[in-house]
């Protein structure tokens, strides 16, 4: 059971990189991005290919990162320069990236047990090579996800972080303040999807290997991670969006673990999934109404 909770843990933590990623187009920037379908499994491919060449297993993490800050980018530049709708320039990266996917790595690819991953690497065996195979991907996980977090809350700060939270909230602000609005939207879609594409890597080295369709679902995934954490913290401002993400991304796994315990079968997963987040809309919407109906008494 310890092994269990564990690993989903874990899994909570890892897919809360891609939920970071899902966090700025759909809270900050209100922006439908399903380029994330694609460069989820985009990360995960590079990642893969790089193994089994014998590159360091950190570097993976980055050149992941890179491939999805340009799936990101690419997704911007129709959007923003080819005036193509927001929904439509997501589906033409995220078709464009299954091919380009398959071409990378095949349907399917596995590492084999002797190359070394971000878990199993002499850095990590040196620091934690007295901890279980489980427990040294809960660590190294975590602190991959608190890296990411603090720069994060840190790039928030920034000049540039106010003005892509402006986007969303006030797009005329920005224009005012004699800025590229479409600039500040490309560079939020290159930030969002350098993360999914991170997400996607590590989960390639936790699970080593590497699927084609595995990034079937995950939109929905990171946005009901986000609807979490953002509904259960919605009344304490101090609360960072991140550390709301994080948590909606743990439970989120908990309850897709508890379903399938349940004895649902796995390949009803993208169902359950399904499902979970239907439940969660309708949560959702029915506390909105009944605040606005609260406000107008």
């Amino acid at each position: 059971m310890l092994d269990l909770i564990i690993s989903t843990v874990t899994q909570g933590f890892i897919y809360a990189l891609l939920s970071f990623g899902i966090y700025i187009t759909y809270k900050i920037l209100d922006f439908p991005d399903l380029t994330v379908d694609g460069s989820f499994p985009l990360g995960a491919a590079v990642t893969a290919v790089l193994l089994l060449k014998g590159v360091n297993p950190y570097l993976t993490l980055l050149a992941a990162a890179v491939v999805g800050a340009i799936a990101g980018f690419v997704t911007g530049f129709i959007h923003v320069r080819l005036k193509v709708r927001d929904l439509l320039a997501g589906i033409i990266t995220m078709t464009a990236l299954f091919s380009i996917n398959l071409q990378i790595a095949g349907s399917n690819l596995s590492i084999e047990r002797g190359i070394d991953t971000i878990f199993t690497s002499p850095v990590a065996m040196t620091l934690l090579g007295s901890a279980t195979l489980l427990v040294r991907k809960l660590i190294i996980s975590l602190i991959i996800l608190i890296i990411c977090k603090v720069l994060l809350d840190l790039y928030f700060k920034t000049k540039s972080g106010y003005l892509l939270k402006a986007v969303g909230d006030n797009s005329t602000l920005v224009t005012t303040l004699a800025k590229d609005m479409g600039r500040v939207k490309i560079i939020g879609l290159v930030i969002s999807n350098a993360l999914v594409a991170l997400s996607g890597a590590v989960v390639c080295h936790e699970q080593r290997s590497f699927s084609s369709t595995m990034g079937t679902g995950q939109m929905v995934f990171g946005l009901a991670t986000v609807i979490i954490g953002t509904t259960i913290f919605r009344n304490l401002s101090f609360v960072k969006g991140t550390t709301a993400v994080i948590v909606g991304s743990v439970l989120y796994k908990i309850c897709i673990q508890i379903a399938i315990n349940l004895g649902l079968p796995a390949n009803l997963l993208k169902l359950i999934t399904a499902v979970l987040f239907l439940i969660i809309l309708v949560i959702g919407n029915f506390h909105k109404g009944t605040v606005r109906k609260n406000a107008g008494a």
